[in-house]
This record gives C-alpha cells, structure tokens and sequence, in this order.
C-alpha cells in the first residue's frame, strides 16, 4: 500500500467565520461520512482540519491505497470536493514517524 495527502479549502471562506447554509452542511456533513467510511474500510490513515478560521484553514486526509488513481478516485468522490464546497490538492505522501495519542 502507497500513501497519499490530499489537503482540501473551502471555497467559500466566509462558511468558517459566518457559517455553512444550510446545502454546505448537508455537504460537509456527507464528506464526514465519506471519509469515516473509509476510515473504517482501513483506506484513511488520518483525518483532521486546522482550528482557525481565517481563509488559511484547511484540512488534510492522508490515506493509503494501493494505486494512485485509486487514491485519485477517493478525492474525487469525496461529497465536498464533487459539489465544490471544498477545493483538493493532491500530494503522493509518506509517514515517516507516527506516535499514539497520550493517554494523559
């Protein structure tokens, strides 16, 4: 298996300091899902996002497929990224160290 990063935006900044409408929700809750899907089918290594709001934000998936297309075709199925709420840039990718969450 290859791993690969995709980094995505909104492409609507203004969703993170005024909010989502109601269709951005329904997307971003969909993407959610996509990718909690994949996360347990073991093709999502890591999902999260920056906690800032300013047009800087973004979130990142790394994954692992065993092809890049099929990594490619993950990015494009993704709700968010196929209805346009969310802008993806696509990056071939290695974990080189990792460490469990402290329990502390």
């Amino acid at each position: 298996m290859t791993q690969y990063l995709y980094r995505i935006q909104p492409t609507r900044p203004a969703m993170l300091t005024e909010g989502p409408t109601p269709e951005e929700a329904e997307i971003v809750s969909q993407h959610f899902d996509y990718l909690e899907r994949l996360t347990q089918q073991g093709v999502v290594i890591l999902a999260g996002r920056t906690l800032n709001t300013d047009p800087s934000s973004f979130g990142i998936i790394i994954m692992q497929t065993s092809t890049e297309e099929a990594a490619r075709a993950v990015v494009e199925h993704d709700p968010a990224v196929q209805m346009g709420v969310m802008r993806a840039e696509f990056f071939p990718y290695r974990i080189a160290l990792w460490s469990a969450p402290n329990e502390e």
